[in-house]
């Protein structure tokens, strides 16, 4: 069972990193592998989604319940979909003025176990390309820190 950790200081608050995570319906814009979205229901501390990922002629499509704890703290949890199972979090930590570490966690399963073995050798680095697109679209919204 796969199970990534990415942990990272960022030149932005927390409010504006979870703000990023927690705008699933924008993840097709600049997430590798999302293909589409849709945002089932949505309120301050709970959204339901669909989310489509893909690479080339492969398509899966999953949903998931996601739980909002402003601005500290967004879990994932999985509802429907090709995986058995699937943990997800993100953490927010400010740490001064306009910085704050990210702590992000995510562990599953597959269903088939072939497709698990082919995926493993290129997961570790799929999810830490997925938490730098977080960091690069954290720049196009917010700005780029001074050096």
């Amino acid at each position: 069972m796969p199970n990534i950790r990415e942990s990272r200081e960022l030149p932005y608050s927390a409010e504006q990193m979870f703000d990023l995570v927690a705008d699933v319906a924008k993840y097709q814009k600049f997430l590798p592998w999302v293909v589409a979205t849709r945002v089932r229901s949505d309120s301050e501390t709970e959204m339901v989604a669909d989310m489509m990922v893909g690479f080339k002629a492969l398509r899966e499509k999953f949903t998931s319940k996601v739980h909002k704890e402003r601005p500290t703290r967004i879990v994932v949890e999985y509802v429907d979909g090709p995986l058995n199972h699937l943990e997800n979090s993100w953490h927010f930590e400010p740490l001064g003025p306009g910085r704050c570490r990210i702590d992000f966690c995510v562990d599953f399963t597959f269903r088939s176990a072939v497709f698990e073995t082919m995926a493993g050798a290129y997961l570790d680095r799929a999810f830490r390309k997925m938490v730098g697109a977080f960091e690069t679209r954290a720049g196009e919204l917010y700005g780029q820190p001074a050096a």
